[in-house]
């Protein structure tokens, strides 16, 4: 049994983001999820999940963030916090200045938001081969994007770079075929697993520091570790 603790999340009505909930919820250990979203959404069973709806491009957004993470910590579990903010496929219809608006404007909010009521831990969505110099706008914002988070300086940062997800409504069936002929870090790993992923960090790794990296493998092998089993593709 791990210590218990509550995760405030951005980005959890999404693909990704849904399986990161879906998971923290299976795990005992997580006391509540709190989703930021910007509309209220339907909760089917409020006992441990809980929505506060915020306009994320608010002057105010951060400081409410903020509010919102010591009022969470007022229950006195240890509180840490999630992005899985992002676009994936769509981004090829987005301007660069749009998505800067959203992964790097509302995210590096967020995370400043909850640095400042204390949070030590964040866990991050980002991309395979994520690098600010890349020629790639997606993959660039990425880069910029894990750029502006390690500048907030959390004591624990997981950074999670997925390549193909499979599972996702956005990756089509044959970009999945296809996956299973790429090496990893760029071939496909299954959605449920990426969720499993961050909530092995989120409960193991709360009292390490430093920033780490989880590419496909190094996501298969700490959900491993993490139920003490080995991983079943």
């Amino acid at each position: 049994m791990y210590p218990q603790f509550r995760v405030i999340v951005i980005g959890g009505t999404g693909q990704v983001g849904s399986a990161v909930v879906q998971a923290l919820l299976a795990e005992s250990a997580c006391r509540e999820v709190v989703m930021v979203t910007r509309k209220p959404v339907v909760i089917a069973d409020p006992s441990r999940l809980r929505n506060v709806a915020m306009n994320t491009g608010a002057a105010d957004f951060e400081m409410r963030v903020a509010a919102l993470a010591i009022e969470v910590a007022a229950g006195g579990d240890r509180v840490s916090a999630v992005s899985c903010v992002g676009v994936g496929s769509g981004s090829l219809q987005w301007t660069e200045e749009r998505l800067k608006q959203l992964e790097i404007g509302v995210v590096g909010a967020f995370a400043r938001g909850v640095r400042q009521a204390g949070v030590a831990q964040f866990c991050l969505l980002s991309a395979a081969g994520a690098n600010a110099e890349s020629r790639i706008k997606y993959v660039r914002i990425m880069g910029l994007k894990e750029a502006v988070i390690q500048a907030v300086n959390f004591p624990r940062l997981a950074i999670f770079r997925p390549g193909i997800i499979v599972g996702n409504a956005h990756t089509p069936r044959w970009v999945g075929w296809l996956g299973k002929l790429v090496p990893s870090p760029w071939g496909n790993i299954e959605q449920r697993d990426i969720g499993k992923a961050f909530v092995a960090e989120l409960a193991k790794k709360a009292a390490e520091t430093g920033v780490a990296f989880y590419d496909n493998q190094g996501m298969r092998k700490s959900i491993a570790d993490f139920t003490d089993r080995p991983f079943a593709a």
